[in-house]
């Protein structure tokens, strides 16, 4: 590949895609599904040629940073393993509150790409993770996320910063007013919405039989998926 080619290779501009906000993230559009019951398994879990059980889960991508890196870089190799699965949450990259901006945006701009990638190109059904850092993230950290999504996020680790955790969650609902959340570990009594709490296990392969998701359609691309 010579200079002028790399220069104008999607995945080094990485623009293909709508975007939203002052920041212009790729924007992930709302998309609205019908399931019997939620059961999510990590990215990490994930297999070819994986079992019709499991193949009927949510995957997650709560994770480190380490494991998912692989999704941004090269994603059209996961490509025939994850479309098996029933929809898959957009990667949980960090965004630590030592973090400068720079970084904390190029993590958020990750997580919307890499969302997008799989809602445009793939045409799966896509759930955003949205998570934040000091307030100063609540410019960038919200945006790329059509209002009205179901989100998901993670309490996983945030007992320490409980009140900051609580803070940044009320500015999510302000910015993008979720018709539900999926909770990865217990709620906050604190937390407000309509939350459906999914118990965190070790290993990252989680399910939950007594949480059902009232999808009606899948406004995108028309079809429900089911």
């Amino acid at each position: 590949m010579n200079s002028y080619s790399y220069r104008n290779h999607p995945m080094f501009l990485r623009n293909q895609f709508e975007t939203h906000g002052k920041f212009e993230l790729p924007y992930i559009r709302k998309q609205v599904f019908e399931f019997d019951c939620i059961e999510l398994i990590a990215l990490s879990e994930t297999k070819t040629n994986d079992s019709p059980e499991k193949c009927r889960k949510i995957v997650h991508g709560f994770l480190d940073d380490y494991r998912i890196n692989r999704y941004y870089n090269y994603p059209e190799r996961y490509r025939a393993k994850l479309s098996q699965y029933r929809a898959l949450i957009s990667p949980d990259y960090s965004t630590w509150q030592e973090m400068n901006t720079w970084r904390g945006m190029e993590a958020v701009s990750h997580n919307r790409w890499v969302g997008k990638y799989w809602q445009e190109v793939w045409r799966m059904p896509v759930i955003p993770s949205v998570t934040w850092g000091s307030p100063v993230s609540y410019e960038y950290c919200f945006d790329g996320i059509e209002r009205c999504c179901w989100v998901a996020i993670s309490v996983v680790g945030t007992k320490l910063y409980r009140r900051a955790f609580i803070h940044g969650y009320d500015a999510m609902l302000e910015h993008i007013s979720p018709d539900g959340i999926i909770c990865l570990g217990r709620p906050y009594e604190e937390m407000r919405g309509n939350i459906l709490s999914v118990p965190y296990k070790y290993p990252r392969h989680i399910s939950s039989r007594q949480l059902c998701l009232p999808f009606i359609e899948y406004s995108i691309h028309t079809e429900i998926v089911r």
